[in-house]
């Protein structure tokens, strides 16, 4: 048995109507969209629902078990709808989750954020299932939307899908960091993809006064952070919203880090032993908060892992991306953290230094902080551009 989601009673998607709407994600002016633009309408048979509660995707197979799938639908969840940039067809989780559908909340919090008016062009960067595509082109019409997907395949089945539900925005193969010049100057630019650079591109593509709404972050970790830039000329500037987590830009995610090849450049017993007064609960925060944000703007070109805790201690580890310097701190239950460092740089002590600056100035949230780019780089700010500021990849002073 299969259930049609567009003739069956639906009480799940209502009340996901009204969670956003009292949470303040779904503004009125959104309200029509979201009950025209049904997520359901772009989602696979086969898919990976997030367990918020497991933090692990599961497997929903609507041919299998349609009351699942559908409840899936319409919850405020992410659900992966493609692994390893298709090379895994399931019906398991595969290694790397490459296209998804964005939490609801998500995607109408950034519609919101991205002040729209009738008759303005937009660039949708990341077309994915077409859900956004669909959402905006719903409020704009199809003349006025653009959508950029890199992933073939991907983008073949959300034209599929818009054009059966009567949307029909420009759906373009690409690569999305490039943008599109066919239908610039835009009025606003969304990605709903993670980036670590923001490409001039976008910026030369948009008007004086449009704004570009991205997710973005540094290689130091997963945590990215809404940045909503207005572009002046030949630059664009503005502050960083709310934290996230997206997929990233395919051209930007990084390879995997190879841990066992920093150890055999400088193993362990060559290392620098020290201890630190600092405390796991000073420096290791949960998900969505901001420290480890601030620390990667604070710390170029390095990356970090943090580990599982076992029996009182937790490894924290740091590698150096321009070289193969490491970093280890072992913090441990009732004792001073123990640290080994390796290399020409001082990961931790470098690290320390980023947490004192960031203590310093009265612990700021990212809201704090923006972002700056232009043809010179990217270059970040605190409280306002004229203010505290550094280029991005250099240590600052």
């Amino acid at each position: 048995m299969t259930y049609d989601h567009q003739r069956m009673d639906r009480p799940g998607r209502e009340k996901l109507g009204r969670v956003l709407m009292e949470s303040g994600a779904l503004s009125s002016d959104w309200a029509s969209t979201f009950a025209a633009v049904d997520r359901a309408a772009f989602l696979p048979d086969l898919m990976w629902p997030y367990d918020m509660a497991a933090r692990v995707s599961v497997t929903v197979d609507r041919r299998e078990d349609p009351g699942a799938w559908l409840a899936a639908a319409d919850s405020d969840v992410p659900i992966v709808t493609q692994w390893d940039d298709g090379a895994h067809p399931g019906p398991g989780p595969g290694t790397l989750s490459t296209s998804s559908s964005s939490m609801p909340s998500v995607v109408y919090a950034l519609l919101q954020d991205l002040e729209v008016d009738d008759g303005m062009r937009v660039l949708d960067v990341g077309t994915g299932t077409g859900e956004t595509a669909g959402a905006l082109t719903h409020r704009l019409g199809p003349r006025n939307v653009t959508t950029i997907e890199v992933d073939e395949s991907v983008s073949a089945r959300a034209r599929e899908r818009l054009r059966r539900l009567n949307l029909d925005p420009e759906v373009i193969v690409g690569n999305g960091f490039e943008g599109h010049r066919g239908r610039a100057p835009y009025d606003r630019v969304l990605a709903t993809v993670a980036l670590r650079q923001l490409p001039m591109a976008w910026v030369r593509q948009t008007r004086p006064g449009g704004l570009i709404l991205a997710p973005w972050g540094t290689v130091y970790g997963n945590v990215d952070a809404v940045v909503r830039l207005t572009v002046e000329d030949d630059s664009a500037t503005g502050a960083f919203t709310r934290p996230v987590e997206f997929m990233k830009l395919r051209a930007q995610r990084g390879s995997p880090l190879p841990h066992t090849d920093y150890l055999s450049a400088g193993p362990l017993q060559d290392a620098d032993e020290t201890t630190s007064s600092l405390t796991e609960e000073e420096f290791v925060t949960g998900r969505f908060t901001d420290l480890p944000f601030v620390l990667g703007l604070r710390l170029p070109r390095c990356r970090h892992a943090v580990a599982d805790k076992r029996e009182g201690a937790r490894p924290v580890w740091f590698y150096s991306l321009a070289d193969m310097s490491w970093a280890c701190v072992l913090f441990h239950d009732g004792d001073r953290a123990r640290v080994w460092q390796w290399g020409p740089r001082r990961l931790w002590d470098e690290a320390v230094r980023a947490y004192e600056w960031w203590r310093d100035r009265g612990s700021p949230g990212l809201h704090r902080f923006g972002l700056t780019v232009s043809s010179s780089g990217q270059r970040v700010w605190l409280d306002n551009p004229s203010a505290e500021s550094w280029p991005l990849g250099i240590t600052p002073a």
